[in-house]
């Protein structure tokens, strides 16, 4: 809050009025031997001046580079001015999540607009109002088909992002299930006839992501006949979310379930979060899926309107009945993600393409290096893994010039030791990767 609004009147006026001497009063029901002897050894008090310039003087000691190499699940792409200006706004601005029926139609609206474009872009026949990022989306996903086809198997590939498949693990811990990883890939990308073995009808679903961890883009048509041979469903995630703009719906080609990241659409970094979690199902899981859905109506003089249709918190039905406890809405993270695809538009294609022009010239570059080569030959988006001669020598020589390297493979998978996941958005122009070449070379 920018100030303290309460004088020493005003304090006592509000004790007296509920009947309480002073505020130590409030607190008789903690026991004494409870309670703090001593105030906590803090500062003292700053003035409004005081507290602005010391928050400078913090935030003066981050430092953000120039030029950024990584991507790994979180990406930096260019926010238009009109996303800040929209979210920004006072009927929009707010730190709880809108769930009552009752709110706006301006907010509905919104979300409805949102789940719109979501379900358009991913191929899916409906999308809920967002979740609290990727991972939960997937982990909440999984579940989900557990419930409903009552099996407690889950499979989910190793190219899955590594925080995703650890959020997955401790949802499936949690309820009792159990969770395969396969490993086996061809030219980066899930194999499978591979899958194939490990699918049997225990399983309740299997987890891809495409592109993947690797920046592959994994055959999603090649692997759903597999998985629904099994009776299984197919889970496909997307940790940028810019390749929906240029890749086919995962939708079209198989999946049951296609969850994601929304950082990238309109979201900055923020140093990890607030983020968007991406959920969009077939028709057959619309009464089953997390969170809320706003539909559109008509009121009794036929003007169009919006309605919060449904929503399967434990708040509103019966907790038994709720299919879960982590149904948030992240509303402005939706809002900046409806506001950039609204003014982007048709465009998004477009800049996917640029995404991938500019990826394929800094890997077509970095392989002109000595000792540097491709850890995989399929296709990518806008992520690509090299083989180098050393990966910590290689992010350190980048540091020493204000450039964020790539995610250090080997931190995670030790069987890609110096292997290096290098990221190129439309943020980077021709002469820093030139200069990043330059600093390698």
């Amino acid at each position: 809050m920018d100030y303290v609004p309460h004088t020493g009147d005003d304090q006592k006026q509000m004790l007296g009025t509920i009947g309480v001497k002073s505020v130590e009063d409030l607190f008789v029901d903690i026991p004494s031997a409870l309670r703090l002897k001593n105030d906590l050894d803090l500062p003292s008090g700053l003035s409004e001046q005081e507290v602005s310039k010391l928050m400078k003087q913090l935030a003066g000691k981050n430092k953000i580079p120039s030029i950024s190499l990584m991507g790994a699940g979180a990406y930096r792409h260019y926010v238009p001015a009109i996303v800040s200006h929209i979210i920004g706004r006072s009927e929009f601005y707010t730190a709880y999540t809108p769930y009552q029926p009752e709110i706006s139609q301006g907010i509905l609206q919104a979300i409805f607009e949102y789940q719109t474009m979501i379900a358009r872009l991913t191929g899916m026949a409906v999308a809920n109002a967002s979740m609290y990022d990727g991972a939960s989306a997937m982990a909440e996903a999984a579940v989900l088909s557990c419930k409903t086809l009552g099996r407690k198997k889950l499979i989910t590939a190793c190219s899955v992002h590594p925080e995703w498949r650890k959020t997955v693990q401790t949802y499936a811990w949690a309820n009792g299930y159990e969770v395969v990883e396969i490993c086996s890939l061809a030219n980066g990308r899930v194999d499978p006839s591979i899958l194939e073995v490990t699918l049997d009808e225990t399983v309740a679903a299997v987890m891809i992501q495409s592109p993947n961890f690797f920046g592959v883009i994994e055959d999603v048509a090649a692997m759903a006949p597999v998985v629904h041979a099994k009776g299984a469903l197919l889970i496909v995630g997307v940790t940028e979310a810019t390749s929906l703009g240029l890749l086919k719906p995962a939708g079209e080609l198989g999946a049951d379930f296609v969850v994601g990241e929304g950082q990238s659409f309109g979201n900055a970094l923020n140093f990890g979060g607030p983020y968007l979690g991406i959920l969009a199902s077939t028709e057959a899981f619309m009464r089953k899926i997390p969170g809320r859905l706003v539909g559109e109506t008509t009121d009794k003089n036929g003007k169009r309107g919006f309605v919060l249709t449904l929503q399967t918190r434990e708040q509103h039905i019966r907790r038994e009945k709720a299919t879960s406890n982590i149904c948030s809405n992240e509303a402005l993270c939706m809002l900046a993600a409806a506001v950039y695809l609204s003014s982007l538009g048709k465009n998004l294609k477009e800049l996917a393409k640029l995404n991938v022009a500019k990826a394929a010239y800094l890997k077509s570059e970095l392989l002109k290096l000595p000792g540097w080569s491709a850890v995989f030959d399929g296709p990518t988006y806008n992520e690509f893994a090299l083989r180098v001669p050393d990966a910590r020598k290689v992010n350190e020589q980048l540091k020493a010039n204000g450039i964020l390297g790539g995610y250090d493979l080997g931190t995670v998978y030790p069987e890609y030791k110096n292997c290096v996941v290098f990221c190129a958005t439309e943020m980077l122009c021709k002469v820093e990767m030139d200069e990043v070449v330059g600093v390698l070379r």
